[in-house]
């Protein structure tokens, strides 16, 4: 094996399969980015509509809380398969890329909107009321009162989350997206060995999660200590 991938070793590590892991390592950081970031905004929005009272709301209500208890118990590369066979009829000219970033866009939107709502509920119920006798108005209230304390319990996991999904899009390349798991098969069928294919793959998962994961241990100690006043 030693042999094989001295012989190999010069032909790998070349400009071109540089740029082909960049490519890669650059498709898994936007459906991670781009995903996350936009499953973030819209579990906000859900979360702040499910704790709304309005009697107006309640449909919307009920719709958000089943979407999101649809999409917490699907697989992954479930939604994946949904979406990809919703794209056929509804953008049919959609990229694999952009069909996978939806999809993980509305993974993370279920995921975080619990993860935001369980936050807001951890603000105690007399400041909220007590907004309320200030006369603050909803937006008031929820800006100024219950998102500033909120943050330390919500910030943390949804950090984590974030890096473990870093590893889940490895199941894009089910539809052919090249990320970081498909170049390094495709790396094996040009002939390289695995312990070089796969090897290059996991320093750069490596690369790729140990700064976030940093960031969400940063994130838990320096707020945790604030949750116990």
């Amino acid at each position: 094996m030693i042999d094989a991938i001295l012989a190999a070793a010069p032909r790998f590590f070349s400009l071109g399969t540089a740029e082909f892991l960049f490519g890669a390592l650059i498709r898994t950081l936007w459906m991670t980015v781009i995903g996350c970031g936009l499953g973030f905004m819209l579990g906000m929005g859900i979360a702040v509509l499910r704790r709304s009272r309005l009697r107006a709301l309640a449909p919307a209500r009920f719709i958000a809380m089943l979407a999101v208890e649809t999409f917490r118990r699907l697989p992954f590369l479930v939604i994946l398969i949904l979406v990809l066979f919703a794209t056929q009829i509804l953008a049919p000219g959609l990229s694999l890329l952009g069909i996978a970033t939806v999809a993980i866009t509305l993974a993370a939107t279920a995921y975080l909107s619990e993860i935001i709502r369980a936050g807001l509920d951890s603000v105690p119920r007399q400041q909220v009321e007590g907004a309320e006798a200030l006369n603050f108005s909803a937006g008031q209230t929820l800006f100024l009162v219950v998102l500033p304390q909120s943050w330390r319990v919500i910030l943390p996991p949804a950090a984590a989350f974030m890096v473990m999904f870093v590893k889940d899009t490895s199941l894009a390349s089910y539809l052919g997206v090249v990320e970081l798991t498909f170049a390094g098969k495709i790396l094996v069928n040009r002939g390289y060995p695995p312990s070089l294919g796969f090897g290059a793959v996991l320093l750069l998962y490596f690369a790729l999660s140990w700064p976030l994961g940093r960031l969400a241990r940063r994130l838990e100690t320096r707020l945790a200590p604030s949750r116990h006043p």
